[in-house]
């Protein structure tokens, strides 16, 4: 289980970053940055990896860690910056604006400036706006990344299922935009939406088509 040992390292303030949906055909990626407060005491119980949460338990622990005393920023990264920027680049610009909005809340609610970001993965965007570690496989070490990818997917999530009421042809409320048997049935029958992603290999070869 996560724990805040990665987080006491550091005198002052950590965030957590961590991102949902970068292998998706469709969607955008969301990208999460949080700070759980100065010890991490009110905690909800449960925080984990999002992927190791059954659906409802994770709704509500978003639901929760979306409010205060906890400060969290998610950046949604369009299909369109995607696909002109890559998905490691979109994904790296969520992460850079996710950081610099929670900052700026920290800062607006007279708290101290965090001091340093601790993101899940191996590679770090260059233009960070404060110290940042990569953790591998972080959101099953640290508790602020785990909190982050619980945000991060349920926002996704929810945002996939709105999609799905009016493209319900592909199956996103399901599978939330990956390439599933469904998914892939919707495209040969439906064709393309503006919600795919047109730098994806699958996408593209149907457009070529």
């Amino acid at each position: 289980m996560p724990d805040l040992t990665h987080e006491t390292k550091f005198v002052g303030p950590v965030i957590g970053i961590d991102e949902a949906g970068r292998g998706p055909w469709a969607g955008p990626v969301t990208v999460t940055a949080i700070w759980l407060g100065a010890d991490g005491a009110t905690l909800p119980a449960g925080i984990d990896d999002s992927k190791k949460l059954k659906p409802l338990r994770r709704d509500a622990l978003a639901d929760r860690l979306m409010t205060p005393p906890y400060i969290h920023h998610t950046e949604t990264v369009p299909v369109e910056m995607i696909d002109q920027m890559g998905i490691l680049g979109a994904t790296f610009f969520g992460m850079v604006c996710a950081a610099k909005a929670v900052t700026g809340l920290m800062v607006a609610a007279g708290l101290p400036r965090p001091v340093h970001a601790l993101v899940d993965g191996n590679l770090l965007p260059q233009d960070m706006p404060l110290p940042a570690t990569a953790l591998v496989k972080g959101d099953s070490l640290s508790l602020s990344i785990a909190a982050a990818s619980i945000i991060a997917k349920t926002t996704r999530d929810r945002y996939m299922h709105a999609l799905h009421t009016t493209y319900p042809a592909y199956g996103w409320d399901r599978n939330m935009g990956y390439g599933t048997k469904a998914h892939r049935a919707g495209l040969a029958s439906h064709g393309v939406t503006p919600h795919h992603r047109r730098s994806f290999k699958p996408v593209q070869a149907l457009l070529g088509r």
